[in-house]
């Protein structure tokens, strides 16, 4: 197993609560802000993606959302925040970190609050990255496109039940958070030891893991921005894999048309899984590219 080093971790206080944050690179470079998915910790932007991009010449910071992780967690089944509020947070980090303007990447709900932070602070953001999205949030209805695949809608409504794990048991935990992943690679490429590995720090550092599973997905998404999205001025790359079944490729494609001059990169065989490492490499350098327009 990779060894996870915490040494470089901070805890930052913002609106109240408190949030893990890591940093990688020289802060006197251009900022690039990682916003993970809904129920993932920072951790899954692997260390390697993190100092690649470093190595390039900025300054990378990542960051456990509310109720994953390291930071302040809520009740289970009962969060007392919105969507608008992780919008705040990211804004908040950035702040505490003296940083005027920064590069976001979003992936899934963090590509949501990517979107929204090129709609309402344009002079915040200099280019948004956006990974495994669909245009306007998650939970806002796009019925001109595809729905999630059965089996993932399955899994929202609770009609596919998988036993609980021993909570207290690092190996069990780890096995279910593996499986509660794999059907989101959408039949495309699932790298079960990364994610493995993963799920066993996941499991060492988070404060509270049902509310990690449970509360991110509950979040009000506020009113829908997709008209907004044609307002989007900031320079824009949508990253989308072909396999994705919460969000279908043609979410990704359509995206990349609603925001004016945005790029599509296409990712074969990948789902709405963490990222594998077959593609980290393509990744990192489009992003990389990106910034450095």
């Amino acid at each position: 197993m990779m060894a996870y080093d915490y040494s470089n971790e901070k805890i930052v206080k913002v609106n109240g609560i408190e949030l893990a944050t890591e940093t990688f690179g020289d802060p006197q470079h251009p900022a690039i802000l990682l916003i993970q998915g809904a129920g993932n910790s920072m951790i899954s932007w692997a260390a390697t993606i993190c100092q690649t991009l470093a190595n390039a010449g900025n300054y990378v910071i990542r960051y456990d959302s509310r109720d994953t992780g390291r930071s302040t967690s809520y009740e289970v089944g009962n969060p007392s925040y919105e969507l608008r509020d992780l919008l705040a947070d990211a804004l908040a980090i950035l702040e505490k970190l003296d940083i005027k303007q920064s590069h976001i990447v979003g992936l899934s709900q963090g590509s949501a609050i990517a979107q929204l932070l090129a709609i309402n602070y344009p002079d915040r953001v200099t280019t948004i990255t956006l990974i495994s999205s669909t245009p306007g949030g998650p939970g806002h209805q796009a019925t001109d496109l595809s729905p999630m695949h059965e089996g993932i809608a399955k899994i929202f409504t609770g009609e596919a039940v998988v036993p609980e794990p021993d909570w207290d048991n690092r190996e069990s935990v780890a096995n279910y958070l593996v499986e509660g992943e794999r059907p989101f690679a959408g039949g495309g490429t699932f790298d079960e030891d990364w994610i493995r590995d993963t799920a066993l720090h996941i499991f060492d550092r988070t404060v509270n893991l049902a509310a990690q599973l449970t509360n991110p997905f509950l979040l009000d998404a506020g009113t829908p921005w997709r008209e907004q999205l044609s307002t989007i001025t900031t320079p824009t790359l949508v990253i989308h894999g072909t396999t994705d079944p919460l969000f279908p490729l043609d979410h990704g494609e359509a995206l990349a048309r609603e925001i004016p001059n945005a790029k599509l990169l296409t990712l074969k065989d990948v789902g709405h899984a963490q990222l594998p490492r077959n593609v980290w490499d393509i990744v990192t350098q489009n992003i990389i590219e990106h910034v450095s327009r």
